[in-house]
This record gives structure tokens, sequence and C-alpha cells, in this order.
């Protein structure tokens, strides 16, 4: 009896420790974009597109985003952020990302980059989907899924672009939240 209660105690405590490391690693995968409406969480998915997850998450971290604008929002179907220059044309001075699609549905607050008619020409910007935007799929990059806030997205002003344009006042990893922002030297 005594060695079963020795056995359950170290079980537990394996668990413990195993739980802290998952959770500590999944804090690395959720992007808060703070809007001015509230905070908005998403859950990065590296398992479908490595390579957008790392450039959101190194462009984040530098502070790319910080008062980034929705240039291009359209009721019904999406907005459109992550250009430092607010026209739709920019990027980071990093080079354009190869495609990385998947065959996760382009569902309401799924989150897609932006590209040109090239595939592989993604880089900063990104998308937010209103609602089901199925028809996407196989011709964008998913990086992620809004996972609390989409109320917030919701009233992101609307226009191509918008009159008085809302700007994402800070975008951070939650797993790095308290770190410093290291200085950008990427906007275009």
């Amino acid at each position: 009896m005594k060695k079963l209660l020795q056995f359950m105690s170290f079980f537990a405590f394996v668990l413990v420790l195993t739980s802290h490391t998952t959770k500590a690693q999944d804090m690395d995968n959720i992007l808060y974009l703070d809007l001015p409406y509230g905070r908005v969480a998403i859950e990065m998915m590296p398992n479908l597109a490595p390579k957008h997850v790392e450039r959101i998450k190194m462009l984040a971290n530098e502070g790319f985003y910080d008062g980034v604008v929705f240039h291009r929002v359209i009721d019904g179907f999406m907005a459109q952020t992550g250009d430092p220059t607010g026209t739709g044309t920019g990027g980071s001075n990093y080079p354009d990302l190869p495609a990385e699609f998947s065959d996760y549905n382009f569902g309401r607050g799924t989150i897609g980059m932006a590209r040109t008619s090239d595939p592989n020409s993604a880089n900063s910007q990104f998308f937010i989907c209103f609602d089901d935007c199925s028809f996407l799929n196989g011709q964008y990059t998913i990086w992620g899924q809004v996972i609390e806030g989409m109320e917030y997205v919701d009233q992101i002003k609307r226009g191509e672009p918008p009159r008085n344009p809302d700007a994402m006042t800070s975008v951070t990893v939650a797993g790095a939240e308290n770190e410093s922002k290291v200085p950008s030297a990427t906007s275009r």
C-alpha cells in the first residue's frame, strides 16, 4: 500500500509538472490583439503554418504591429491589417513567405495572411474573417483563430479604407507579454 501511495504521489507530481509546461508552451501560441474596444485572444497554429506563426511572433515581439490600422474592412467578409503604411501595399523588411496552405476552414474568426496574386508573397498583413469565408479555403495561409473577443473584432469600423480607421493599440505574444519589446527595424 505504501508503495502504491508513493507511486501515486510521484505520478501526480509528474502530471503537475507536465501541465505547467504545456500551459507555458500554449501561452507562447496565444496572441493578444488590443483594440480600442477590448482585447482579442488569438490561438496561433504552428502545426498549420510554422513559418507564418514564427513571422507573426517576431513582428509582435518587435512592436511592429502596435498602432497599425485596419486599412480594409468589408462588412460580412473580413478586416485586414498589418501594413505600417496603412495603404495595403506595405509590409516588413523581411522576405516574403512561401504559402503554407492547409485544409483548415476559413470560418468566423479565422485569421489568414494577406498576399498579392502570388501565393508566395505573404509578409506582414493578415485578415480576420467576420463570417464564413470557406470560399478562400486552400488559397490563403491560415495561421490563427480568434478564441476570445470576437465581439471586439465585430466593432472595427468598415471601409476600403475606413474614413477614420481603428488601429491595433498593442499586439503581444501572451508568453512574452511581460518581456519588453525590442526596437523594430522592419517597417518599409
